[in-house]
């Protein structure tokens, strides 16, 4: 498993800005309003760290097959989120040692020939070992 130290992770665009309209989720912040707690429970971080292994596995297969990452189809916006095989392993060792995500900034014009989804991933994976 990858460990991604703070400076591995992308900086967080509204550092310092008490405008971040992100200041609502805050765990610590007054202002929170959705009512969840950052600690995660043992299933949570026991399905962030079988994802965590699952990503390494899925990169070791699909990058030296021009695979760069994951997309995601955002239920909130209805959009594709691209996400490069790194950025979403920091996501979810900042959400595993964190509680949450920062936000980040999205991919610039990404290729959508180059990304999978994690089912596709996780087919690949399973087709491919199968083989061995």
């Amino acid at each position: 498993m990858y460990d991604v130290s703070p400076e591995g992770l992308p900086p967080d665009p509204f550092a310092g800005d008490p405008d971040d309209p992100a200041l609502c989720m805050d765990p610590g912040s007054e202002g929170r309003t959705d009512g969840e707690d950052a600690e995660l429970t043992d299933s949570d971080r026991s399905e962030i760290l079988a994802d965590l292994a699952d990503l390494a596995v899925y990169q070791a297969l699909l990058s030296g097959r021009g695979v760069r990452g994951i997309v995601v189809d955002c239920t909130d916006c209805g959009e594709q989120h691209f996400h490069e095989w790194s950025l979403l392993r920091a996501s979810l060792q900042q959400l595993l040692d964190e509680g949450q995500m920062r936000p980040h900034e999205p991919a610039y014009d990404p290729d959508p020939a180059h990304y999978v989804t994690w089912e596709y991933c996780r087919g690949y994976a399973d087709a491919t070992l199968a083989d061995d």
